[in-house]
C-alpha cells in the first residue's frame, strides 16, 4: 500500500494520491509491513510516531518524495515580539502549547553531565541557527558573547527564560543584535523528537531524504533513555538515508537505548551507587531487555548530512549493535560548549559491537568519535577526520572534554582503525586495550595511554572493570580492568604537524602534543611478556599475579616518522626522516576536500608487508581475531579510496603518492 502526504494539500484526506493526508503522523498510524509513505516538499510541524514494525523482507518505507524537500521538525514559528529597549524582544507563550513537557522548565542534566551552567532543553533559533541561552536577564540585554564559544558571531545571539506562573506562561527574552524578530525567522523548541516510536521493538523502519531538525531532546547519558530527533528506540533494522538532521538542544540521531525505569538516570536519582556501577548494571539488565543479536541493531545510517547538534550527531547504547554508518558528513557537534559532560562526540556510542564507521567527513566536533566500553569488533575505516579540537585561543568550559579524532574507551578490544586521515592535534585516545591502528596518516598524538582508566579513592585503586562479550554477540562472557597494552601499530605514517608549546604534558594527558610511538616504550614486546608464562615451567598461582595484572604486549612495525616524530624503542623495521616536513595542507575548494603534501620521494623505497587478520593476532581477553562482523578475515589490501595496494605495499592511507593534491572528499 502506498500513502500519500501533503502538507499544501486543500484539506486532509484519506491518504490516497488524489487525498493525501496532510501530517506524516496520519501515515505513521496505518502503515503495516511492506507500506510505503510518499510526503511532499513541505514542513511538518509534528512528532512522527510510528506504531508498527516492517519485516526485514518488507519494511515500512518513509521516503521525501523530493530529496530534503520535506522538513519535520519540532519547532513552532512565534511572532508578537515586543521590543523591551535596544536590542532586548520579550515574547509570552501559552505553557499549554507544550502539554506535559515544557522544555523552558526542563532542564539539560542527568548522569554524567558536568557543566555547572543551568541551560534547559528548549532554544529559539534565529533563520536556522541556534541563539545561545543565558544566565540572567541582564546578561541577555548586554549581549556579549559567550567567552566559550567556538563561533564568537554566533554566540552573541542570546536568550533568557523565567516563568509567569500566574499567567501559567513561559516568558523569553532575546537580544536580536538589531534584527527585528518581527521581520526574521524566529523559531521556538517545543516537542521532544521528531520521529520516534513510543514503543520498543518498532522494527524494519526506512526514512529516506527528509529534513528533520530543531527538537528539545533531553540529555543522553548511557544509563538512561536515550533522546535523539530521529531514533528507533530499542528496535532493529532501522535505515536513515540521505537525510539532513541538526539542530537538536542534546543528540541528532538516538540509537540507544531501552527505558528502564529502574536504573533511569539512577546516580543522579539516587546518588548511592557510582554511575560506573550502573553501566554495568545496565549492560546486564539490558539481556533482561531482549539485548540479543537477533532482537537488537542492525541498523544503517548512510549519506546524512549530520550538524549543529550540542551533545552528539549520533547516539547509542547497546541499541546500535551490528550497525553501519557510512558516508556522512557530520560536523560542528557541541559547539557552544553550553553543554558540558561525558557524552559529548559527532559520534558517541557504547557497546559498539560490530559497529563499522567508513568512509564519513567529521570535523569541527568537540570529538570526532568516541567508542565508550564494549567496542568489541568495532571498525573505524577510511574516515576524513580533522579540526576535531577547540580553534585557537578558546579554552576549554568548566564541565567540557578534551578533544581528539578517535576516544575508545575502557574496551578490550578488538578495535580496528585503518586506512584513516587522522588530522587533529590528538588523533587517538585511548584508555583502553586490543586496539590496532594500521595504515593510517596521523597528525596528531595518542593520549591517554596507560591512564583514564581507574580512580584512588580513600586512598585505595578504584578499578574500573568493563565487559567483554561472546564472540560477535551481545551475551557478556567476562568482566575485566584495563591492563592496557594488547595494542597493533603497522604501516602508519606519524608527522609532528603542529607545534609543542608544552613540553610538561605527557601521553598520560588528554591533550598531550608529541606525535608518534614512544608513549607505548612502557609496554613490553610479547616475548618479555609471555616468559613468565613459558610452558616448561610449573603454573604459580600466585607467583604469577603480578604478570597476570601486569601491562599487556604492544606490535608496532613499518611505520614512518617524519619532523620529528617519536618512535617506539622496540621497533625495528621503520622509516624515518627528523627534518622532513611533507607540508600537509586540506583544502576545500567548491564543496571538495583536497589533502595536499609531498610523500612521494620520501617513501621511495621503503615498503611494509601486507597486514591480514592473522598476522594481527586476537585481542587478549575476548580471544576475538580482528575480523569482519561476520566473522571472515581482513585482508588490508586496500586503501583509502578502495583502491588495490601492490605489493609489497606502501605505508599510510593511499596505495599511491605520487599525485601531491589528492582529493578526499566529494
Amino acid at each position: 500500500m502506498i500513502y500519500y502526504v501533503d502538507a499544501k494539500a486543500f484539506r486532509d484526506g484519506d491518504g490516497s494520491k488524489e487525498r493525501p493526508f496532510k501530517n506524516i503522523g496520519d501515515a505513521a498510524n496505518i502503515a503495516v509491513a511492506g507500506d510505503e509513505i510518499l510526503v511532499a516538499s513541505g514542513v511538518y510541524r509534528e512528532k512522527v510516531t510510528p506504531r508498527n514494525a516492517g519485516t526485514e523482507d518488507a519494511p515500512i518505507v518513509y521516503r521525501s518524495i523530493e530529496k530534503l524537500g520535506a522538513v519535520i521538525t519540532g519547532a513552532e514559528e512565534i511572532s508578537g515580539w515586543e521590543n523591551l529597549e535596544g536590542n532586548l524582544w520579550t515574547v509570552s507563550v501559552n505553557n499549554g502549547v507544550f502539554a506535559d513537557y515544557n522544555p523552558y522548565t526542563t532542564r539539560v542534566y542527568g548522569d554524567w553531565y558536568f557543566s555547572p551552567a543551568i541551560r534547559h532543553t528548549g532554544a529559539v533559533f534565529l533563520n536556522n541557527k541556534m541563539m545561545y541561552e543565558c544566565d540572567s536577564l541582564d546578561e541577555c540585554k548586554k549581549g556579549e558573547a559567550n567567552p566559550f564559544a567556538w563561533n564568537k558571531e554566533e554566540a552573541s545571539y542570546l536568550w533568557f527564560t523565567e516563568q509567569d506562573s500566574e499567567k501559567d506562561e513561559t516568558i523569553l527574552y532575546a537580544n536580536f543584535q538589531g534584527l527585528d524578530p518581527n521581520k526574521e525567522n524566529v523559531e521556538i523548541l517545543v516537542r521532544r523528537n521528531c520521529f520516534m516510536p513510543d514503543e520498543n521493538g518498532i522494527n524494519y523502519i526506512t526514512v529516506s531524504g527528509f529534513n528533520i531538525n530543531k527538537a528539545a531532546t533531553t540529555w543522553a547519558p548511557p544509563a538512561a533513555y536515550q533522546d535523539g530527533m530521529i531514533g528507533p528506540h530499542w528496535s532493529k533494522g532501522w535505515i536513515i538515508e540521505d537525510c539532513e538532521i541538526y539542530g537538536s538542544r542534546c543528540c541528532g540521531i538516538s540509537l540507544g537505548k531501552y527505558l528502564d525505569p529502574e536504573n533511569d538516570m539512577y546516580f543522579t536519582v539516587k546518588k548511592v551507587k557510582s554511575p560506573t556501577q550502573m553501566e554495568r548494571d545496565a549492560v546486564c539488565r539490558g539481556q533482561y531487555h531482549g539485548w540479543l543479536k537477533e532482537n537488537i541493531g542492525h541498523h544503517i545510517i548512510r549519506r546524512c548530512h549530520i550538524h549543529h547538534c550540542e551533545q552528539t550527531g549520533i547516539v547509542g547504547r547497546m541499541g546500535g549493535v551490528f550497525s553501519t554508518i557510512e558516508d556522512c558528513h557530520i560536523h560542528h557537534i557541541c559547539n557552544s560548549q553550553q553543554l558540558g559532560g561525558a557524552e559529548t562526540a559527532g559520534i558517541k556510542l557504547h557497546a559498539a559491537i560490530d559497529v563499522t564507521i567508513r568512509r564519513n567527513h567529521i570535523h569541527n566536533n568537540i570529538m570526532g568519535v568516541w567508542l565508550d566500553w564494549e567496542a568489541q569488533g568495532a571498525r573505524v575505516t577510511r574516515n576524513l577526520m580533522h579540526d576535531n579540537c577547540r580553534p585557537d585561543g578558546i579554552k576549554q568550559a568548566d564541565g567540557a572534554m578534551f578533544n581528539t579524532d578517535v576516544f575508545v574507551e575502557v574496551g578490550h578490544g578488538p578495535t580496528l582503525i585503518d586506512n584513516n586521515l587522522l588530522l587533529s592535534p590528538v588523533s587517538i585516545t585511548i584508555p583502553s586495550e586490543g586496539i590496532a591502528c594500521v595504515h593510517n596518516l596521523i597528525l596528531g598524538s595518542f593520549s591517554l595511554i596507560n591512564s583514564g582508566v581507574d580512580s584512588i579513592i580513600n586512598g585505595q585503586r578504584e578499578p574500573r572493570y568493563t565487559p567483554y562479550h561472546i564472540q560477535h554477540r551481545t551475551e557478556v562472557a567476562g568482566f575485566m580492568t584495563i591492563l592496557h597494552g594488547d595494542d597493533r601499530i603497522y604501516n602508519n605514517i606519524f608527522v609532528q604537524h603542529y607545534p609543542i608549546t608544552d613540553n610538561t604534558k605527557t601521553a598520560a594527558d588528554a591533550d598531550y602534543q608529541a606525535v608518534g610511538t614512544a608513549p607505548f616504550d612502557i609496554f613490553p614486546t610479547y616475548d618479555d611478556w609471555y616468559e613468565p608464562f613459558a610452558p616448561d615451567t610449573d603454573p604459580d598461582m600466585g607467583g604469577l599475579a603480578e604478570a597476570h595484572f601486569g601491562h599487556l604486549p604492544v606490535w608496532i612495525d613499518g611505520n614512518v616518522y617524519l619532523n620529528g616524530a617519536n618512535i617506539y624503542k622496540n621497533e625495528v623495521h621503520r622509516l624515518e626522516n627528523k627534518t622532513f616536513n611533507p607540508g600537509i595542507k586540506l583544502d576545500e575548494k567548491d564543496g571538495k576536500w583536497y589533502l595536499t603534501g609531498e610523500f612521494a620521494k620520501v617513501l621511495e623505497n621503503f615498503n611494509v608487508n601486507i597486514i591480514t587478520t592473522e598476522s594481527l593476532g586476537l585481542a587478549f581477553e575476548p580471544e576475538q581475531a580482528f575480523e569482519r562482523p561476520d566473522g571472515t578475515p581482513i585482508t588490508f589490501g586496500r586503501d583509502y579510496f578502495g583502491d588495490h595496494r601492490i605489493i609489497p605495499p606502501v605505508p599510510g592511507p593511499f596505495a599511491d603518492y605520487s599525485n601531491k593534491e589528492i582529493l578526499v572528499w566529494a
